[in-house]
């Protein structure tokens, strides 16, 4: 028996870029608020907003848009201007249509993988904005499973797995994000490959867990054939 089969991936900030769209669209927010607080101020506040809504509007841009409404109501003590409301809605929608660029590496890693082991896309978000990022990406039809879902833990991951693949001893997930993508999978059963990203929401840091015989760190994608080869030796 093969010791791994499957593999599965993270897609913002691990096959195409995301997060910088959201600090553009931060630092856009902080400048509509300018006459009320300092940017940093703005900044907090917004962080806050968006960790106490995470529960009730889960993770993305429609929840985002949200929380800067909020956040602006907060500061402005109920005062803000519906033309700044507006704006703000505004820059939610553009959000929701920025153009997709794939990550170096993210492409040709998929080709090469493809057939030789069920490649599955694990993505948390709003399931209409990671579909249209999905489609306009191109990668696709490189995917043997897609699972949009809303959070990732490790009884994602062992559902997954286990439905669609060898179960999660045989599995490996792929991602940036050390909360969402690499901890949870590891407390599994799966092998973890961290691939970090200039840019990370802070919601998403945690410490990598190095002690665990299955976690791996690779510089970009283009490596993780080196890891897979270290793992079959194939």
């Amino acid at each position: 028996m093969r010791p791994l089969t499957a593999i599965g991936f993270d897609a913002d900030d691990t096959l195409w870029q995301n997060e910088q769209y959201y600090r553009l669209t931060e630092e856009h927010f902080a400048g509509l608020l300018g006459d009320y607080a300092e940017g940093e101020q703005i900044s907090e506040r917004l962080l806050t907003a968006e960790k106490r809504n995470l529960e009730h509007y889960g993770f993305g841009i429609k929840g985002f848009t949200l929380s800067m409404i909020e956040t602006a109501i907060e500061i402005t003590e109920g005062k803000v201007p519906a033309k700044t409301i507006s704006e703000i809605l505004n820059i939610g929608r553009e959000l929701l249509r920025h153009p997709v660029e794939t990550l170096p590496h993210a492409e040709e890693t998929l080709r090469a993988l493809n057939g030789d082991y069920l490649l599955v896309l694990i993505t948390k978000g709003d399931l209409f904005d990671q579909e249209r990022k999905l489609a306009q990406s191109g990668l696709g039809d490189l995917f043997d499973v897609i699972e949009i879902v809303s959070d990732k833990s490790a009884t994602t991951y062992r559902r997954i797995f286990s439905k669609v693949a060898d179960g999660p001893d045989r599995a490996m997930m792929v991602g940036n994000s050390l909360k969402s993508d690499i901890v949870p999978a590891i407390a599994a059963g799966s092998y973890g490959v961290f691939v970090p990203h200039a840019l990370t929401w802070v919601v998403e840091h945690v410490e990598p867990p190095t002690d665990a015989p299955r976690f791996r760190q690779i510089e970009h994608l283009g490596q993780l054939r080196d890891v897979l080869t270290d793992i079959t030796g194939e």
